[in-house]
């Protein structure tokens, strides 16, 4: 009895907090089709104007392309450095291992305020600040991390006598890499780049500081917010959530996946 309580209000507390966090979103999304210029209930009426006028604005357009321009990248690329950082921590022992992980997995712990000061400092200094190159660089950082503990997760469900077999074959450590390690690990991967991306198009406080005249779309939104009230806000903030939240169910779809086609133990 007390464990069927226990458990209830367990269920009872995540949908709270499952609420909380959708109840933003969903208003948001329900005054992005209000006719009235300002978030009021009941709604004026139905009208989908401040998506048009949204997404017709050339600054949002170049906003878009400029967020898919960098996103794309930076899910490629830490995708490649977060499975090579993975791999070398799921293979190799190596003095300052501890260390190497520590600093790997440290910036998503790090305020986002602090990170974007960290990196205006150091880019400015190379005089690389306030371009693409400088988010490209940033968000990369941003989002390693996340594809290397993706990645490595798939890593520790790996039969570590499958690269001993490819060993035991004569294939060299590249040819164990490409046709044993990297087909186990191909939806976490493609996961990982999912992420990654969703991070890098989402991210906007490190952009800020060192993007310069050089915008991302949730750098275009804090324009919006400046002097005005503007209803074209829930309108591009519904579509940069409904990016982000499909990359996100993509990948995790993806990772199930990989979970799903793990290889059978003798006898099962």
């Amino acid at each position: 009895m007390i464990w069927n309580l226990i458990r209830a209000g367990g269920r009872l507390y995540l949908l709270s907090v499952i609420a909380i966090i959708l109840a933003p979103l969903l208003a948001s999304l329900v005054f992005s089709f209000n006719a009235d210029r300002f978030p009021s209930l009941p709604l004026k009426g139905f009208t989908t104007e401040w998506y048009v006028l949204t997404f017709t604005d050339p600054d949002v357009i170049e906003a878009i392309k400029r967020s898919f321009m960098v996103a794309i990248p930076v899910g490629i690329v830490s995708t490649l450095l977060g499975f090579a950082a993975a791999y070398s921590d799921y293979r190799y022992s190596f003095r300052g291992k501890g260390l190497f992980n520590l600093m790997m997995l440290l910036p998503p712990t790090i305020p986002a305020v602090i990170m974007g000061l960290a990196m205006l400092s150091y880019l400015s200094r190379v005089n690389l600040a306030g371009n693409v190159v400088s988010i490209f660089i940033s968000h990369v950082v941003t989002g390693l991390p996340f594809a290397m503990a993706l990645i490595r997760l798939r890593l520790a469900q790996m039969d570590p006598s499958l690269e001993q077999a490819a060993w035991n074959l004569r294939a060299n450590a590249l040819q164990s890499l490409s046709h044993v390690v990297l087909p186990y690990c191909k939806q976490s991967l493609f996961a990982a780049f999912l992420i990654t991306t969703a991070v890098s198009f989402d991210e906007f406080a490190v952009a800020w500081f060192v993007s310069g005249l050089e915008e991302t779309v949730p750098v275009r939104v804090l324009i919006f917010l400046q002097g005005q009230v503007s209803p074209r806000i829930n309108a591009i903030g519904t579509a940069v959530f409904a990016t982000s939240i499909l990359l996100v169910v993509l990948a995790m779809a993806l990772s199930g996946l990989g979970k799903s086609m793990r290889p059978k133990e003798p006898g099962q």
